[in-house]
């Protein structure tokens, strides 16, 4: 596409042919003469002005047609961000003054929303369901959303929170609700205030060894100078303003302890009396006739009430009576039939948020019903087991898109009510019978369905009773573990088949034979060289269960197929998690002598005592208390085995360390290699373990002591530490 001359003229004209046409935006996107023309518009449009048009009209023009592509396809993005469109429009917002035309102001404001907004959906988390995380541009959209939230340019585009346009205002506003999801972006916007409000003027009289005063905005009154904007805007009659300031506000409470704490108490304005808190606002506003009103103020409400429990320091559990508005608000809108498929989605969504990891906050959803009203739902939108005359793949075909979203998110939710309680597991394959549709999930063309189904049969299969049999006898295990091993399926729903797979190939599922049969193990290894984290965990975390309990020739079978330099090199990962799983397989392997020698022959007793040395250092406590764990079955081998480990002085002094510094399971562990080992008492003293012993015994691990479990080990730590050294004294006696 190729436009000769820009004008008023041709600028609208473009935006017309550009609207709601995704193929015309790809195009005019690939110009990338014209692209950075339009950009130019925008702060010279001197140098395109002719007979018709001013130049306000121009630089607005060009704007509306950036805004429009910025809605395009991911291509049409990366041209604008390689025109450094959003720059441009940053720099004309910073040079904006008193009079600045309104119309102006709206459509910048409005293209820098719909830019950063297209960023943040291509970067994530997706806000409602599974999003696209593979895109070629996310690199691209990465970097100019980090670019938003520096601190200089909040500077420019913050202040128009407050602008007396209330298109300006929401636009800005919106923003925020749209492209605030990482934790890093949430802080830094609830710290901002104004350049001229950053540092007060110290006072006369102030010491000089004293600081001057800073504004703290999360500690300030409405819980930073953005939240208090935000919440005056909730005051507005205009429910467009009510949904996109709530918006916001849930974006920058979402996981912020210290903004969600100030929101649940009561501001003191300096000249009225003192007003209601911001969440007593937001939970009015969830009973608002707008259906966008309920959600976005469900949506914020929930993350105000979830983020004020989580206090690292003293978490606390939510607030009920809260949490009851929105889950009845939610529940109606999940069995409402005249609801649009999109508000339920969000709906079920603002359910999931409310309740995840919580179990007492699920009990309560389950007690309300929220399953039933799921269930029906996924019954309705799941169609009767495939005919001769139809199969799932015609249905599916036919399906509107929101409908596939509303599959999803109705699953999710069921996944996450699931995973609290064995009775709510029973309930969702007795009572509900949902087994049938969830295979049919599993199936579906949409990915985010399937995704959502196979965590759902993870929920389901932390119950050893239906694992045992209703995970088995409706096939659905093994429907499930077609999923997994499809070679070109999705990585998120490979991931979140392997979490399932993980709990079927346990010791007391039956499904761990055919499994084994089937090829786990040579699929397992395939996902140990994958080049993500998270699927090289979960595949260890899975062969860590398999080989659990198993007979030596299953075990070989299982090494067999992973080979053992592929669980060498997990062994110094850099990720903490696939190295203390990699450990723990190897622990779970070395449960018997003949197996000992088995990891010995394997790995070489050098590299294999050396990375336990190394591990028993390591600064992530997890991988150390599986270090030990290793090196005490270890410590049960033959006595050549023992002798090999007493000769280690690197492993030695390792061993030391952790029973100075580590935790006390961690220690706990490490005494029962030692007194295994305790016949080499001449080695253990020269590595000075003797003298560490006898102040555990002595003095304990330095733990508080006390009741409960931590008391508990730190007895059992002290134990262990006398039965130790008598061993070694044992010796000692013995010896001629």
């Amino acid at each position: 596409m190729t436009v000769q001359t820009v004008n008023v003229s041709t600028l609208k004209r473009v935006k017309n042919n550009v609207i709601g046409n995704p193929s015309a935006k790809l195009a005019l996107a690939a110009d990338e003469l014209f692209v950075a023309t339009l950009v130019k518009c925008l702060n010279a449009p001197e140098q395109f002005e002719e007979a018709v048009g001013s130049q306000d009209d121009i630089r607005v023009e060009a704007a509306q047609v950036i805004t429009s592509l910025s809605y395009g396809s991911p291509e049409a993005l990366r041209g604008l961000l390689h025109a450094n469109a959003h720059q441009a429009f940053l720099y004309a917002i910073s040079r904006f003054g008193p009079s600045e035309p309104v119309p102006i102001k709206a459509a910048f404001a409005r293209a820098l929303r719909a830019i950063a907004a297209a960023c943040a959906e291509l970067v994530g988390p997706s806000q409602w369901g599974l999003g696209n995380d593979s895109s070629p541009v996310r690199d691209d959209a990465k970097l100019a959303l980090e670019y938003f939230f520096q601190l200089e340019v909040l500077d420019v585009y913050l202040p128009l929170l407050t602008d007396a346009s209330t298109r300006v205002s929401m636009s800005i506003a919106q923003l925020l609700g749209a492209a605030l999801r990482a934790p890093s972006y949430r802080s830094t916007v609830a710290e901002w205030v104004p350049p001229a409000e950053r540092t007060r003027e110290v006072p006369r009289g102030r010491r000089r060894w004293e600081r001057p005063e800073t504004v703290a905005p999360a500690q300030s009154s409405g819980g930073g100078w953005v939240a208090r904007h935000l919440t005056a805007l909730l005051r507005s009659r205009d429910v467009k303003v009510q949904e996109t300031a709530l918006n916001a506000l849930a974006a920058l409470a979402k996981d912020n302890h210290d903004v969600a704490v100030h929101l649940t108490k009561a501001p003191v304005a300096r000249s009225s009396p003192e007003s209601p808190p911001a969440l007593l606002l937001v939970l009015g506003l969830c009973k608002s006739r707008s259906a966008d009103v309920q959600l976005a103020a469900s949506l914020c409400a929930t993350h105000i009430i979830r983020a004020t429990a989580t206090n690292h320091h003293h978490p606390t559990q939510p607030d009920l009576n809260s949490s009851l508005v929105v889950l009845h608000v939610m529940n109606r809108m999940i069995d409402s039939k005249t609801e649009s498929p999109q508000s339920r989605t969000k709906a079920c969504f603002v359910l999931n948020y409310l309740v995840m990891d919580e179990k007492d906050l699920c009990q309560t959803a389950f007690d309300r019903g929220s399953l039933a009203k799921l269930s029906e739902l996924v019954r309705t939108l799941t169609p009767p087991p495939p005919t001769d005359n139809k199969t799932p793949s015609e249905w599916e075909e036919d399906e509107p898109e929101s409908l596939c979203r509303l599959r999803e998110a109705a699953l999710t939710a069921i996944a996450v009510l699931s995973l609290a309680d064995n009775d709510i597991r029973r309930d969702v394959t007795d009572v509900q019978r949902l087994l049938p549709p969830l295979a049919t999930a599993l199936t579906h063309r949409h990915t985010g369905v399937r995704y959502a189904a196979c965590q759902c049969v993870r929920a389901l299969s932390r119950s050893v009773a239906v694992t045992r049999t209703s995970l088995v006898d409706s096939g659905l295990g093994t429907a499930l573990f077609a999923v997994f091993t499809k070679e070109d399926e999705d990585r998120r729903v490979v991931h979140a088949a392997l979490a399932a797979v993980c709990n079927l190939v346990n010791q007391y599922s039956p499904l761990r034979a055919p499994f084994l049969e089937q090829g786990v193990a040579a699929r397992l290894a395939r996902l140990l060289h994958s080049s993500h984290a998270e699927l090289r965990l979960s595949a260890l975390w899975a062969l860590k269960n398999l080989v659990y309990k198993c007979t030596p020739e299953t075990k070989r079978v299982i090494m067999a197929d992973v080979g053992w330099p592929a669980l060498d090199a997990c062994l110094d990962d850099t990720d903490p998690g696939v190295r203390e799983q990699a450990l723990y397989l190897l622990r779970n392997f070395a449960d018997c002598e003949d197996d000992v020698d088995a990891v010995f022959d394997a790995l070489g007793a050098e590299r294999l005592l050396g990375a336990l040395a190394s591990a028993l250092e390591a600064r992530d406590t997890d991988v150390v208390l599986q270090a030990a764990y290793t090196l005490a079955n270890l410590a049960n081998g033959h006595v050549q085995r023992q002798a090999l480990i007493l000769a280690h002085a690197q492993l030695l002094r390792s061993l030391r360390s952790a029973l100075v510094d580590a935790p006390a399971d961690a220690r706990c562990a490490a005494l029962g290699a030692v007194v295994e080992l305790a016949w080499g008492a001449a080695q253990l003293r020269a590595a000075g373990i003797e003298g560490t012993l006898r102040h555990l015994v002595e003095f304990g691990g330095g733990g508080a002591p006390g009741g409960g479990v931590a008391g508990a080990v730190e007895r059992e730590v002290r134990e262990r530490a006398r039965r130790a050294l008598e061993e070694m004294e044992r010796v000692v006696v013995e010896d001629p």
